[in-house]
């Protein structure tokens, strides 16, 4: 079934100014302008975060949404995906963020906009073991592009929490997926937009 809302979440520090987001943005309205496309600037606080996503797509059709996470994104996007059964595009997705960010407390500045700076505090790590999920329950409505040279996360950790997803393994790759252009026909069909 083809894609009717669209959702991309971005990733620790990052914004929809990203590179992914806008590419993915401009790609889904020159394609296929039908889709609602909504990628909103995530709050910090991991609870706050979950909170938004779930309010804003409450009313989404499961059947026909779909989400795109990036990183930190990815982590959410599996929470979603898996209380909706919906279909979710994971790119280098974080597996473990409560233990990855626990170094990250403090003080943070937006990559794409350095002058807004936010604090991640320590309760934040609880906000984030609150929403780890187990497996995925239907793999099939996974799709991960994964890359080996991803300097943040392991590849091997990553592939190894989405088992019979549909896993697209980079042999090189960085972890903001710097070639995702050549990647967006196939999200495209897996999406049923192309």
């Amino acid at each position: 079934m083809p894609t009717s809302h669209l959702l991309y979440l971005h990733g620790f520090r990052s914004s929809p100014q990203s590179a992914k987001a806008r590419l993915m943005a401009a790609w889904v309205a020159r394609h296929q302008p039908g889709p609602v496309w909504w990628c909103p600037q995530l709050p910090p606080s991991p609870q706050a975060a979950a909170e938004l996503i779930a309010q804003g797509t409450a009313s989404w059709p499961r059947e026909s949404m779909a989400l795109v996470g990036s990183s930190l994104g990815g982590f959410y996007a599996t929470w979603l995906a898996e209380q909706r059964q919906c279909r979710a595009i994971l790119l280098n997705p974080a597996v473990d963020p409560a233990r990855d960010l626990a170094s990250h407390l403090g003080e943070q500045s937006q990559w794409h906009q350095p002058q807004e700076r936010f604090f991640f505090r320590p309760e934040y790590v609880d906000q984030l073991r609150a929403l780890q999920c187990a497996g995925p329950q239907r793999p099939e409505h996974y799709f991960c592009i994964i890359a080996k040279g991803d300097e943040v996360l392991d590849w091997r950790e990553m592939t190894g929490r989405y088992p019979g997803a549909t896993i697209k393994l980079l042999p090189a790759g960085d972890h903001a997926l710097s070639d995702f252009d050549d990647h967006i026909g196939q999200i495209g069909e897996f999406l049923g937009l192309s």
